[in-house]
């Protein structure tokens, strides 16, 4: 009997476990073997491979066959352990020295003629194998620039099985792709300028930026929900190296291409009001994918039409709103991903969107109105920073519709402001801004607000809620670094209440 062996990856959730992939060919009737809990792609892989071998003239083995996936006992799922399989296989029956596997890790889907097509997740699944000491990787020649994304590794690319043996035997394997030709953006810039009007919601969406807090607008159709939320990325800073590799392993996972690089700006998911739990948290049968909530990771998730989410859907929103992840637990395994989104969601007052509108004609009756606005939960709307009503325009409106407003250029000059100050009061403590900090943290770390018997006469009155004290703390901290201030004034604190019941907070910003 001969052996050898080859490595890839399993991925549970971002998180990688490196996988042994062991070939034994003994004497007997043909037959290939497959065990190590495999799905139905990856059991499929035994055909695969040795259709492409055959077809590349390799050969497979006359002799009986078994492949194992080490550790057994972990659910493995994917195409991606083809070019391992091969790899091992070959080896095992000395068609190159199985030492030449030691140190690599392999990643790659085989077509029944050979060729070596892309696979999803290979970003997190080189940081698994980087991570455990391996040095080199061999990766579909399609996706060599996303995986040159990951320091400290060799990467060797085969666009078939030719490149492959090559590559095990001493060569280069396929050559770099030429650098993408950079090409214009055919959709032209989101300039929160383009916004007319509606001076009080800029400023929330400002100071949502600024201290990455969540946000609420509601208001009568056609006032700018939309036009605001979708111009909220742009305010925002562009991620760190750290936080863009995080990112872009979601992303990766998620099957979108890598190969511009680095997702460097925060990204923004908005899903359909229809959306199932699954497409918008993240499932699947055996090992669950990222939803909506991990692609919208350091960015913005935006939910138009709130009320219209199913309630359940809707509710899947807590935990992910106060741990930043999402553990999605299935018989087979369990998969965590991260989830630390900026929340906006939008809504009308009724199914019409006319209710409480001047002159406005709404016709739904007051239990309909009454029942639409319950739709988004108490606890869902107190997790909630802050919550800005908008109105519909009026005449001065149309006098200044035609006078530019500031620039998303210059507001977020502004918030980038904002944020280092809330780098530096909070360095060495892991959180960035001060929609991160904890409750207990903040209260202990940070000193109080001048007029802090507001927040008793509120909570005295039943306005807010234990969580809600903390989030208007941190919003007071946020407007305090807009103003350039050391530390939050009783205006800042009033600005932060109003802000937190529905107010404008313009008059003490």
């Amino acid at each position: 009997m001969s052996q050898a062996r080859a490595w890839s990856v399993a991925l549970l959730g971002i998180d990688g476990t490196m996988v042994e992939v062991e070939a034994a060919i003994s004497s007997g009737l043909p037959r290939t073997t497959m065990v190590g809990l495999p799905d139905t792609a990856l059991y499929e892989a035994r055909d695969r491979c040795r259709a492409a071998m055959a077809a590349a003239g390799r050969g497979w083995p006359s002799d009986p066959v078994t492949i194992n996936l080490s550790p057994a006992t972990l659910p493995k799922a994917g195409s991606h352990y083809d070019l391992a399989i091969a790899a091992a296989v070959a080896a095992a029956g000395h068609r190159f020295d199985p030492a030449s596997l030691e140190g690599t890790a392999l990643f790659g889907e085989l077509g029944l003629d050979g060729r070596v097509r892309a696979v999803r997740g290979l970003l997190p699944a080189i940081l698994a194998a980087a991570g455990r000491g391996f040095h080199r990787v061999v990766v579909p020649a399609a996706q060599m620039r996303e995986a040159a994304l990951v320091e400290g590794v060799s990467v060797a690319g085969a666009a078939d099985l030719s490149d492959l043996f090559d590559v095990l035997t001493g060569g280069a394997g396929a050559l770099v792709p030429p650098p993408l030709a950079e090409s214009a953006d055919p959709r032209p810039p989101l300039d929160l300028a383009d916004v007319a009007g509606q001076v009080e919601a800029k400023w929330a969406l400002e100071v949502a930026a600024a201290g990455r807090h969540h946000l609420y607008l509601h208001g009568p159709p056609g006032v700018g929900k939309t036009l605001l939320a979708e111009r909220l990325p742009g305010l925002l800073p562009d991620l760190g190296v750290a936080e863009a590799l995080e990112v872009s392993a979601v992303h990766s996972l998620a099957g979108v291409n890598l190969d511009a690089g680095l997702v460097r700006r925060p990204p923004y998911a908005d899903p359909h009001h229809s959306a199932s739990m699954a497409s918008l948290v993240g499932g699947g049968a055996r090992i669950a994918m990222p939803g909506a909530v991990s692609r919208a990771h350091r960015g913005v998730l935006f939910l138009d039409e709130a009320p219209e989410f199913s309630p359940r859907v809707m509710e899947a929103l807590r935990v992910p709103l106060e741990s930043g992840r999402i553990v999605l637990a299935r018989a087979a395994a369990t998969a965590t991903y991260p989830a630390s989104f900026q929340l906006v969601l939008a809504a009308n007052p009724c199914p019409c969107g006319m209710a409480g509108t001047p002159g406005g004609n709404c016709r739904c009756p007051p239990m309909v109105v009454r029942r639409y606005a319950t739709r988004v939960s108490g606890p869902i709307l107190d997790r909630i920073d802050i919550s800005q009503e908008l109105r519909p325009a009026r005449a001065a409106f149309l006098e200044s519709r035609y006078a530019p407003g500031e620039s998303t250029a210059v507001v977020a000059d502004r918030v980038r402001a904002a944020r280092d100050r809330q780098r530096h009061r909070l360095e060495g403590t892991g959180w960035r801004t001060n929609g991160e900090v904890p409750g207990p943290a903040l209260r202990k770390r940070l000193p109080l607000p001048d007029g802090s018997e507001l927040l008793d006469v509120a909570v005295a009155r039943g306005r807010l809620s234990s969580r809600g004290v903390d989030r208007v703390l941190r919003l007071a901290w946020t407007v305090a670094d807009l103003a350039g201030a050391d530390r939050p004034t009783r205006e800042h604190l009033h600005t932060a209440l109003a802000m937190r019941r529905g107010g404008t907070g313009m008059e003490a910003a």
